[in-house]
């Protein structure tokens, strides 16, 4: 089935009259709802079965399509990081046996980007500007997110398009995103490969040596200098124009080193820069040959600038190679790398908080300390608050949050409020065990929670390891919620006395360390102004370099450890099993907790 596809291009177009939407990398999909639901591919095959919570969600909301029907939409289908990136590894893994199997499978969305038709009528011969208004009118008026979301429960999502080229850029940079469609607004929908559509991929580039050509699949392997060893990067195809391709063939067979049935091996002395979108294991995603780098030297080629060049941090990283923890071992690079990766995740619970962090100059090998107040003289994208005599921090951008990894920063406290407002943002309970052999009371004491208060009271929670010893119970509150501190003091005191009145024998609300003997300590004085808990994603100093890792509710069996998630674990986790956070912003506990606290109020002491 023919559908419009863009054009490759390196530059953003010139002048007006274009259109710019974030290019999500998935499976191409017009679906068609005419007395049901049809999912069809550019090929033709059909998708229904192999997406069925999208076939669901139709059947869910069938009714409130009928009046548009017959409907043609132009979309992608997947799986979102973040409202920026889409990640199509998760989306290859996903089979319908795998669903069946129990194991949790990330939730695919339909993103649309265009109309084809509604009411029976075809829209292809409109203006994409005037399809784009239609198609917006119509998601508002059905059950649709009108931007990509991953934490909003609609599976049909509309992606918008905007005017300011320079501002989306930042944002799909920031974010990790695959790149950028510009469309021409004027354009018809026509059902071929046009230059009216192009796309401007989010390339990453890096110098590397030419180590070897496969004569079996015309690929040239590349690889950097890692000591005195050639580590082997991967290999590239494309970019190369004809006459190039036989140059380079040439001098290669000139100067080889050895030469097999497969393979021809060259001395690692010519330079080329590639572009290509991730790298992984070994293996380049969409590498493209962009030119040859005859000035530059092949001793300059170094595994460390490589793995700089993977990610576009906003300053020069001092001592990439330094050693922060030691078993396992992590570098300062492998640290900023988590931190690029883990922002999109965090930011949303760093943004407008005053923050405090925990540095260590040397890593683990040396003294760690607090610090509130900013330095004097910070970069331009860094923003500050002035708070109670103190100069907070706030990281509201990637490239603050990179900064600060940068200074070694490892640990990331937040208040439970926002700098504009002097009301919680959210309710935390902090169960804390003795030492981590008690941590099965922490489990013990989430479930009974869960269950006698979370289900029974219609609220809802949000459960992260600590990373060191604990658990910690989130309930988020709006930005309006009119609760005070107050209030959410009387709500955490409830809950700690529910849990010590039910089992004494396990919990206590005992401070004094030294006087708790075996017990759990449920902290509810932890919820306070001016108090302050680890960020969830964030790091702990602590030997294991573990990680605040939330958690849904159904993985709290005896085999969790609250520091047993790492970085790479927790990178993992996103990738196959999702965010448990991914609906924290969009619950509503307000009033459940307000009925609450004025039950509470007038109970008798």
């Amino acid at each position: 089935m023919n559908v419009m596809l863009p054009v490759l291009t390196f530059e953003r177009p010139e002048g007006s009259g274009w259109g710019y939407e974030v290019k999500y990398d998935g499976f191409r999909a017009l679906c068609e709802i005419r007395n049901g639901i049809r999912l069809v591919s550019r090929t033709g095959a059909g998708l229904n079965s192999r997406f069925p919570e999208i076939v669901t969600f139709w059947e869910e909301h069938q009714m409130s399509f009928s009046s548009w029907e017959p409907l043609l939409f132009d979309g992608k289908l997947a799986v979102l990081m973040n409202p920026y990136k889409a990640d199509f590894s998760a989306l290859r893994k996903r089979t319908v046996a795998g669903k069946k199997k129990g194991g949790r499978i990330p939730p695919v969305r339909y993103l649309i980007f265009d109309l084809l038709m509604v009411q029976g009528k075809p829209t292809e011969n409109l203006s994409f500007s005037k399809r784009k208004q239609l198609l917006k009118e119509i998601c508002s008026r059905l059950p649709f997110s009108l931007v990509p979301d991953p934490g909003h429960p609609a599976l049909f999502q509309m992606i918008p398009f905007e005017n300011d080229f320079c501002a989306l850029q930042e944002k799909i940079r920031q974010n990790g995103g695959e790149g950028i469609v510009a469309k021409l607004l004027s354009s018809r929908y026509e059902r071929k490969r046009s230059p009216n559509w192009l796309k401007l991929k989010n390339w990453k580039r890096t110098a590397c040596l030419i180590t070897a050509y496969n004569k079996v699949n015309g690929y040239f392997r590349v690889g950097v200098w890692k000591g005195k060893n050639i580590v082997n990067l991967g290999g590239f195809k494309n970019g190369l124009r004809k006459e190039e391709r036989e140059a380079l063939i040439r001098v290669m067979r000139k100067n080889r080193q050895s030469e097999d049935e497969t393979f021809l091996y060259v001395p690692p002395g010519i330079v080329i820069e590639i572009l290509f979108l991730e790298w992984n294991n070994g293996e380049f995603r969409e590498p493209y040959f962009s030119r040859f780098l005859f000035e530059r030297s092949p001793e300059s080629c170094t595994e460390s600038d490589f793995f700089q060049s993977i990610r576009t941090f906003p300053m020069e990283i001092s001592h990439p190679e330094k050693q922060l923890w030691k078993n396992p071992s992590i570098s300062k690079m492998d640290y900023l790398f988590y931190l690029d990766e883990i922002y999109p995740y965090i930011a949303p619970f760093l943004k407008d908080r005053p923050l405090t962090v925990i540095r260590f100059p040397h890593g683990l090998f040396g003294e760690g300390f607090f610090q509130k107040n900013g330095p004097e003289q910070v970069p331009d994208y860094v923003e500050t608050a002035c708070l109670d005599g103190i100069r907070y921090i706030l990281c509201n951008n990637r490239e603050t949050f990179l900064w600060l990894g940068n200074r070694l920063a490892l640990e990331f406290h937040i208040p439970f409020r926002k700098v504009h407002s002097n009301q919680p943002a959210e309710i935390v309970i902090d169960l804390d065990p003795p030492t981590r052999n008690e941590f099965p009371l922490a489990v013990k004491a989430a479930r009974l929670i869960k269950e006698e208060i979370v289900d029974r009271f219609g609220l809802a929670a949000f459960l992260k390891v600590s990373g060191n010893r604990g658990l910690q119970i989130y309930f988020p509150l709006s930005e309006n919620s009119g609760l005070d501190w107050k209030d959410t003091r009387l709500f955490t005191k409830f809950i700690a006395r529910y849990c010590v009145s039910t089992h004494e024998q396990l919990f206590t609300l005992e401070r004094l360390k030294e006087k708790r003997g075996n017990k759990l300590y449920i902290d509810y004085v932890q919820q306070g102004e001016g108090k302050t808990i680890i960020a969830p994603y964030s790091v702990r100093a602590n030997e294991r370099a573990g990680v605040a890792a939330p958690l849904y509710w159904e993985e709290l069996t005896a085999d969790v450890k609250p520091d047993g998630f790492s970085m790479d674990d927790v990178l993992h986790r996103l990738k196959t099993v999702g965010d448990p956070l991914k609906s924290y912003f969009s619950v509503d506990n307000d009033e459940p907790i307000k009925k609450m606290i004025r039950v509470l109020r007038n109970e008798k002491p």
